[in-house]
């Protein structure tokens, strides 16, 4: 409400938002392309599907966050307003800011979740070799579901690009029969 009547000084790189929670001035486009890498780089680390460079501990994931607390910085060193959503995610105590959002619907409680592999839970007080057995070579995908929802969806067989390329080929395929089959017979001699 304090804000309500105050004029917005528009900066060099002023673009109008259109949800209207923020005032519309932006970064240089050399931070909003640093902020971009830095948050595709986060997101192909955070993926499931790119294992090469997946976070296994929790000192991994603070690096990644406290590299994303200083892009933050540096695009707004003059600090977020303290109802910001990027603000609210990035503070050290998360769980009690994003409590009643939109926001905390993805995050799972650590001590509530359940470890999902091949349709089957985990139970807590087993290891994972229990379950799988003691070969260091094997390669698991799992995935965490909250304790009341069941097991997750079953990953598709094939990738988008496969079946796009497996539907390309048999439509060539099936109009080559049908070109085979009006043709007359005769036209091989």
């Amino acid at each position: 409400e304090e804000y309500e009547n105050s004029q917005i000084l528009k900066g060099p790189f002023y673009s109008a938002d259109p949800t209207g929670k923020r005032n519309g001035n932006g970064v240089s486009p050399e931070l909003k392309e640093t902020t971009e890498k830095l948050c595709k780089d986060v997101e192909a680390t955070i993926n499931q599907a790119n294992s090469s460079k997946a976070i296994t501990s929790q000192e991994q994931l603070d690096e990644k966050i406290d590299l994303l607390r200083g892009v933050v910085t540096m695009c707004y060193p003059m600090g977020l307003p303290p109802f910001d959503s990027v603000d609210l995610a990035l503070k050290d105590d998360w769980k009690t800011t994003l409590a009643g959002t939109n926001s905390i619907q993805g995050v799972l409680c650590e001590d509530k979740a359940g470890l999902w592999m091949a349709g089957k839970e985990f139970i807590r007080s087993k290891k994972v070799c229990d379950r799988i057995g003691k070969n260091e070579k094997t390669k698991i995908i799992c995935k965490l579901q909250r304790p009341d929802s069941g097991p997750p969806c079953r990953e598709p067989a094939v990738s988008e690009e496969e079946r796009k390329a497996m539907m390309a080929f048999y439509f060539k395929r099936q109009e080559e029969l049908k070109r085979l089959a009006e043709s007359n017979d005769d036209e091989y001699l």
